[in-house]
């Protein structure tokens, strides 16, 4: 059997990335209408029943197995692929890869089965098998090449993070004195910058800036505050 190498979702590689399913964002879900998919050739079922009736007669305590499903079509998500891979035998976890801010599919999942002889099965009927003219590649796992991490989010309904709800409570968060100062000293800097740039290109233009304004000494001490130049302030600088 060919080795495969086991691909695990990181936080910052794929997260820019999406995989074809941009291309086809206006295709047609093939799935939507319910129907029967991957309809197995009638010799194959015969016997695919068969070694699965033989697997119940050995009566032998299971072992599990994971297969790896590739080149996954648009529209065959986890309920799709739960509902199939169920005629094979039991299915423990699945785990479809989904891009972390779109929730696009990335086209490849890991399927955990309760009896590894029904995953070979399932590995040696679905290879190569032709679903909605995407075809399929279907590998055993070994099992040295399974951990934890391969099943992080597995049989649960995937929910795209917010990303622009999350920035914005970054961005209105209440800072604390420390990141207060920092950004002023900031704003000070870049008003700074651009009095030199136009000083630079010879233009005589005054604009009202960030300007530092003592507050009376209070019982903490003397506080210093950043705020916005108005015109007459301009003014009065000239």
């Amino acid at each position: 059997s060919k080795k495969i190498n086991i691909i695990v979702d990181s936080d910052s590689s794929d997260e820019g990335k999406d995989s074809s399913d941009e291309d086809n964002s206006v295709n047609k879900d093939l799935f939507a209408d319910n129907v029967p998919v991957i309809p197995l050739d009638p010799k194959d079922e015969k016997n695919l029943r068969k070694r699965l009736d033989a697997l119940k007669n050995k009566g032998e305590e299971m072992k599990r197995g994971v297969v790896y499903l590739g080149r996954i079509p648009h529209g065959f998500y986890e309920e799709e692929m739960r509902a199939y891979f169920s005629q094979f035998g039991t299915v423990t976890r699945l785990r479809l890869s989904r891009n972390k801010k779109t929730g696009k599919s990335k086209h490849y999942a890991f399927i955990e089965f309760a009896s590894e002889e029904v995953a070979k099965i399932v590995a040696e009927t679905m290879n190569n098998y032709i679903l909605y003219e995407s075809i399929l590649q279907c590998k055993i796992v070994p099992e040295e090449q399974i951990h934890e991490k391969l099943w992080v989010g597995a049989n649960k309904k995937f929910v795209p993070m917010n990303y622009i709800k999350i920035e914005a409570q970054k961005h209105n968060r209440k800072r604390t004195s420390s990141e207060k100062e920092r950004q002023n000293q900031r704003l000070l800097l870049k008003d700074s910058e651009r009095r030199k740039k136009l000083q630079k290109l010879g233009i005589e233009y005054d604009f009202p800036g960030y300007q530092l304004k003592q507050k009376p000494k209070s019982e903490h001490g003397k506080h210093v505050i950043y705020e916005k130049g108005s015109d007459s302030d301009s003014n009065n600088e000239k």
